[in-house]
C-alpha cells in the first residue's frame, strides 16, 4: 500500500502557518506522515547579453529557507504527538514545486497568499496556481477575517457543492471521509438557477405568474431528484456521518458562500456540470476560492 504525505507549503508567513496548523491536523486525522514543502525562485542576474543565476545568491536563499524550515520543523514537533514530520527545500517556483509534489501527495495544503504577496488579493497565484493543476485534492486556508454574517446552516460542519457531474462525485466522497474523520455533519449543498426565469425584471421576456410558477416548480422536482440520485449509497456508506441535503434556488457560488461562514471546511470540484474542458477551474469553485469563509478543498480527484 502506498503511503501518501499530506504536503504542505510554507514560507513563514502567517497565512503559511494557518495552512501548516491545518495539515498537521489533518496529517493527525488520517495518519499520514507531513512533508513541509518550502521553495523559492532564485533571481536571474543580468549580464551582457545574458542573464545567469548568482552563486552567492543561490546559497543565501538556501540558508533562508533552511531556517524558515527549521522554524516549521520545531513548531510542527511540538504540536504533533504521532506520525513523521520531514522537510523538502527547492530552489524553484513556489507553485511548480508545489504541483510537482502532488503527484506523490494525499493532498496538498496551502494558504490563500503567502510571503511577498499583494495585499489586494484574496488568493494569490500560488494557491490559485496548484488548485487549478495539481493531481491530488487541494486545501486553500484562508485569512483571518471578520465574518460577513452570522453562522449559518454550515456552521460546524463540512460543506460540499454537488451538482451530478464526476468531479462532484469526487468531492462528494472527500467531503464523506472528511466528515468522518472529523466526527462532524455534513451539509450537501444543491443550488440550482433558471437562466431564462432567473433574468432580472425587464430584461427578457414576461410571462404569465401562473406559468412561471409551474415551470420551476418542474425545474425544482428535477433538480430535488438530481440532488437523491448524488446521494444514493453514500448515506449507506457512511452511516456514522448526519448529512443534511440542502435544495436552494441561488446562485451556486453565492450559496456556498453564504454556507462556508462557520464551517470547518467547504468542499467544491475544480469544474462542474456544464462546464468547459478547457477551464480548469469553473465558474462556481474559482468566486469559492477568493470569498469564503473557511478552508477550501478543491478535488480534482480522490487519493488512494
Amino acid at each position: 500500500m502506498i503511503i501518501r504525505p499530506v504536503v504542505v507549503g510554507y514560507d513563514g508567513s502567517l497565512a503559511s502557518r494557518r495552512a501548516l496548523d491545518w495539515a498537521l491536523r489533518e496529517a493527525e486525522l488520517r495518519d499520514l506522515p507531513l512533508e513541509v514543502v518550502h521553495a523559492h525562485q532564485v533571481p536571474l542576474t543580468p549580464v551582457p547579453m545574458a542573464v545567469e543565476y548568482s552563486p552567492p545568491s543561490v546559497e543565501v536563499i538556501r540558508a533562508a529557507g533552511e531556517a524558515v524550515l527549521a522554524e516549521a520543523t520545531a513548531y510542527a514537533r511540538e504540536r504533533r504527538l504521532h506520525g513523521r514530520v520531514s522537510t523538502r527545500l527547492v530552489v524553484a517556483p513556489p507553485a511548480v514545486t508545489l504541483i510537482d509534489a502532488g503527484e506523490d501527495a494525499a493532498m496538498v495544503v496551502v494558504g490563500a497568499r503567502g510571503v511577498g504577496g499583494f495585499a489586494e488579493l484574496l488568493v494569490g497565484s500560488t494557491a490559485m496556481q496548484v488548485a487549478m493543476h495539481a493531481a491530488c485534492p487541494t486545501v486553500v486556508v484562508p485569512h483571518e477575517r471578520p465574518a460577513a454574517a452570522p453562522p449559518g446552516p454550515g456552521a460546524g460542519r463540512v460543506v460540499v457543492g454537488v451538482d451530478g457531474s464526476p468531479l462532484s462525485a469526487s468531492a462528494l466522497e472527500f467531503a464523506f471521509e472528511e466528515a468522518a474523520l472529523r466526527g462532524t455533519g455534513l451539509t450537501v449543498v444543491h443550488a440550482w438557477e433558471a437562466p431564462f426565469f432567473d433574468r432580472p425584471a425587464g430584461k427578457g421576456p414576461t410571462l404569465p405568474p401562473e406559468v412561471v410558477e409551474e415551470d420551476l416548480r418542474a425545474q425544482a422536482d428535477d433538480e430535488h431528484r438530481l440532488l437523491d440520485e448524488v446521494l444514493t449509497g453514500w448515506v449507506d456508506k457512511y452511516p456514522e456521518v448526519d448529512a443534511t441535503p440542502v435544495l436552494l434556488h441561488d446562485k451556486p457560488a453565492a450559496a456556498l458562500v453564504a454556507l462556508s461562514v462557520g464551517a470547518e471546511l467547504l468542499v467544491v470540484g475544480s469544474r462542474g456540470r456544464g462546464g468547459f474542458a478547457t477551464l480548469l477551474l469553473g465558474s462556481v469553485s474559482h468566486p469559492v476560492l477568493h470569498h469564503a469563509a473557511c478552508p477550501v478543498a478543491v478535488v480534482r480527484n480522490v487519493r488512494r
